[in-house]
């Protein structure tokens, strides 16, 4: 436990440590509610913008990563990051002490975790997404009207999710109202959609 704790905390694996308590911290507070789990937040290429091959967006396409939500990329990204600085360090980098020569092998291999990174993260998540495709609504005026239920702790001008049964494993959407009217549990109808937000404005159920 002690050399666990000594290679996590040291340079370079200490800052894929950080990060990859923030990830973790973001994930079990939006599963239990506290924050927004935004599985709409998505990654794609605005309409009518070019593709550049050697850009980030370029890359991610290559990688089949078209879809999956930045949330769950920079997570993958973090854990691989973390996962290979921590195996190097574990069996190399511990043997050179604290000196210079160490802190330019630990660079490097910072250097070369970046770049293996972003590959791993492409063969673990490609498979999945196919699976993120139903999360997106195809026709989004197809929805106004349609009764959803908050899941979010409350809903305001900037935040909150809702759950609408579509008869199949249902959709998460994004849902604005004013402050103050709605709690988890609360069953709304959307009754516009705000493509600059791609949300739904949203008001109680026995106003529509």
């Amino acid at each position: 436990m002690d050399l666990f704790l000594q290679i996590a905390l040291s340079f370079p694996t200490l800052i894929f440590s950080v990060l990859l308590g923030v990830a973790v911290l973001y994930w079990v507070m939006a599963m239990v509610g506290l924050l927004d789990l935004d599985l709409l937040d998505t990654f794609a290429l605005p309409e009518g913008a070019e593709l550049d091959p050697g850009g980030v967006a370029g890359l991610l396409m290559k990688l089949g990563l078209d879809g999956v939500p930045v949330t769950l990329i920079g997570t993958g990204f973090v854990f691989f990051g973390w996962v290979i600085t921590y195996f190097v360090d574990l069996l190399l980098l511990q043997h050179f002490g604290t000196g210079m020569l160490r802190w330019l092998l630990g660079s490097g291999l910072l250097l070369g975790a970046l770049i293996l990174a972003m590959p791993l993260t492409g063969l673990a998540l490609r498979p999945l997404a196919p699976l993120f495709v139903k999360l997106k609504p195809v026709d989004s005026d197809s929805l106004l009207g349609k009764v959803a239920t908050v899941r979010s702790p409350d809903v305001t001008d900037s935040r909150g999710t809702a759950n609408l049964e579509d008869g199949g494993a249902g959709l998460i959407l994004q849902v604005r109202a004013e402050p103050g009217q709605f709690v988890r549990g609360d069953e709304v109808v959307l009754v516009e959609y705000l493509a600059q937000h791609n949300a739904y404005r949203v008001i109680p159920k026995g106003l529509a």
